[in-house]
């Protein structure tokens, strides 16, 4: 969301009640309560929708993208379905679904350390664990409800 505020997009957040306020101090132009109504349902269309936390599906979400429109998942969905889509997509020529990539460069480092130094992003860190908190850190991880990075503290 914070890259996507610095590239000028206007961003819909659809999330749980917990978290409206936490997506708007993050740069939302509008927060949606998934938990109150069926975001799938609304008038409204977007250029991109990307399901960050793998909530949701392209089946899902198909009506709320314009017709150049892309969805987009961090996960691989059921039955790896996101994968399967995306490579669709892509042999079709539609870039419907995609599916990023992480990529590792020290041109991107550089770049977001740069934007982190400016005040334009920031690392949103969840909880801390010590190491020999690890387990309670992954049971944590697997509950599903953190919303930032889990650190370990080594020392």
């Amino acid at each position: 969301m914070q890259l996507a505020k610095y590239y000028g997009a206007e961003v819909a957040a659809f999330v749980a009640t917990r978290h409206i306020d936490f997506v708007t101090t993050l740069g939302a132009d509008r927060a949606i309560d998934y938990t109150a109504e069926d975001f799938t349902s609304i008038e409204e269309t977007f250029d991109y929708v990307l399901d960050a936390v793998g909530k949701t599906t392209y089946s899902r979400c198909r009506k709320l993208l314009k017709p150049h429109g892309s969805f987009a998942a961090t996960d691989l969905g059921p039955w790896w379905q996101n994968i399967w889509l995306a490579a669709w997509s892509s042999v079709s020529g539609s870039n419907r679904v995609v599916f990023p990539m992480p990529k590792s460069s020290q041109t991107i480092v550089d770049f977001r350390r740069a934007r982190m130094d400016a005040g334009d992003l920031h690392g949103i860190i969840d909880r801390k664990y010590i190491l020999d908190s690890i387990v309670d850190a992954y049971r944590y991880v697997e509950s599903a409800q953190k919303t930032g990075i889990i650190v370990i503290q080594v020392k």
